[in-house]
């Protein structure tokens, strides 16, 4: 449609200048691709060309793109945020010299930077119009500040997404299966599905029995969806999903998804099979931080990330000397918002912790002419900038030298796969003379369950030097907390007494 190539033509001439986010262009783009789907059933093969679908670019292109988006947000950040105004005026650099050379000699931002001061990342002139707190799983939630402008931006290519990523069409029904306190996934969610003319069901982490219960039940909706079609939910739920169905002889034919998207944690191989068999549709995963909004990542067939990088830049560093990691090697991803994508909480070099291991040789997989993990290195050293250090699914995240030697996806493939271990996995790691010993939850402590662990241990060679069982969570050393712990309570099992209801007066 001619009106289409004028709002994307409007919004890349937006991006070109500079200035700030084309938002209403943006909207227009999402609004276009849902008539597109109403009207055909199916997007345009230009589809591709959407924002957050970047391909393949010419490497001078993007390193000229990258310079000047990097410059343009440490200029903001410089200039607007007390954080980083401190940092560039006691290393004596100008943000309008920085090069991709240069751009390493810049100090990383931790987490911890941000939970302790968050007001001090907000941009002057930018009036905050949401909080946006992280759960806090991994300690203390951070504070992301965003302007209506950025909720906007993010309801847009929430549609996209929909659109695109989860296949959503007019009719259908999607249910949360998320914390209610994640306002901005709720928000960004809810009003994509709304646009795309689908429905919207807030489901929340209730006790697994009951979603399960939810999730089977027919509507009694007018249109063509007679169950729940898409289900989103955090991965350590969907652990609990399928461990509730399994006890409770549920079957793929009782449920009617087509699409089943998780998030948040870690998606073993393991639990995935268990998720297929429960529901008979595959689990999609993909990469999105609240710090880093927009920027996310998607997950090819061959299990590699592909950042979209036209919304922040990403590096893979070690965790402990913030070095870029060799090919082959385990590092954590360092990411940088970019301007003017993100306008009111500004972020360098934030470390997220997340670990992943570069590939040793680039990628070959459908998703290869995107770009995934940029090497800032590699594309310093080289005209050729379309060079990426395409990495592993993310494997955990950075909690000392033990997560690095005893990856969490490598251990969770280990015990998703065993029945006799409770689900979601709990576990825990602790450091021996003789080596990392592994304790898990277990539904027994079973000789033939404790062999089984260890034979598959030593198959995927975990250097453990011991698992032990345990069926008490509280005899256990602390086991990191689960996004599934958020729970949510339903009076659908609790009836209130009658006699209560209509009270006790005469």
């Amino acid at each position: 449609m001619f009106a289409s190539a004028v709002h994307q033509l409007r919004y890349a001439a937006g991006l070109l200048r500079g200035d700030r986010m084309p938002v209403e262009s943006l909207a227009h783009i999402a609004r276009d691709l849902v008539a597109t789907v109403r009207q055909f059933g199916e997007p345009g093969d230009d589809a591709a060309l959407l924002p957050g679908r970047q391909g393949a670019t010419d490497p001078e292109v993007r390193r000229t793109v990258l310079t000047r988006g990097l410059r343009l947000t440490a200029r903001r950040a410089a200039t607007r945020t007390a954080y980083y105004q401190t940092m560039f005026a006691n290393l004596g650099m100008r943000p309008q010299d920085l090069t991709l050379d240069s751009w390493t000699a810049l100090p990383v931002t931790p987490k911890a930077a941000l939970r302790g001061m968050p007001a001090a990342f907000v941009s002057v002139g930018i009036e905050p119009a949401l909080l946006a707190l992280t759960t806090g799983t991994s300690g203390t939630p951070t504070h992301v500040w965003l302007s209506r402008r950025e909720v906007d931006m993010m309801v847009a290519l929430n549609t996209i997404s929909a659109v695109l990523g989860e296949r959503l069409r007019p009719g259908d029904v999607l249910a949360y299966a998320g914390s209610s306190r994640g306002t901005i996934p709720v928000l960004c969610v809810s009003t994509a599905v709304m646009a795309v003319g689908a429905t919207f069901m807030q489901l929340g982490t209730l006790d697994p029995e009951v979603a399960l219960e939810r999730l089977a039940a027919p509507l009694t909706l007018p249109g063509p969806a007679r169950q729940i079609t898409h289900l989103t939910a955090n991965t350590s739920y969907l652990a609990a999903l399928v461990s509730a169905a399994e006890r409770g002889g549920w079957r793929a034919a009782d449920f009617g998804l087509r699409s089943l998207q998780v998030g948040g944690e870690v998606l073993s191989d393991a639990l995935r099979l268990r998720a297929r068999q429960v529901f008979g549709v595959e689990p999609e995963i993909g990469y999105v931080l609240t710090e880093s909004m927009p920027a996310g990542a998607r997950l090819c067939s061959a299990r590699h990330l592909h950042h979209t990088t036209e919304f922040a830049h990403v590096e893979v560093l070690d965790p402990v000397t913030y070095r870029p990691v060799a090919p082959g090697e385990i590092g954590t991803i360092v990411v940088t918002p970019l301007v003017p994508y993100r306008e009111c909480t500004l972020l360098m070099r934030y470390v997220t912790g997340d670990l992943v291991r570069r590939l040793a040789t680039p990628p070959t997989c459908e998703l290869a002419p995107a770009p995934a993990t940029t090497d800032i290195a590699a594309a310093a050293a080289s005209t050729d900038v379309t060079t990426v250090a395409a990495t592993s699914d993310i494997l955990g995240r950075y909690a000392g030298p033990l997560s690095l030697d005893v990856p969490h996806r490598q251990v969770l493939e280990v015990l998703d796969a065993e029945p006799d271990v409770a689900l979601p996995a709990r576990y825990a790691l602790t450091p021996e003379p003789t080596g990392p010993v592994l304790h898990v939850l277990a539904e027994h402590r079973s000789p033939r369950l404790l062999a089984r662990l260890e034979e598959a241990a030593a198959t995927r060679g975990l250097p453990l030097s011991g698992i032990v069982l345990h069926d008490d969570l509280a005899d256990m050393p602390a086991t990191p907390p689960l996004r599934a712990d958020l729970r949510e309570h339903s009076f659908d099992h609790h009836p209130t007494p009658a006699a209560a209801l209509l009270g006790a007066h005469p």
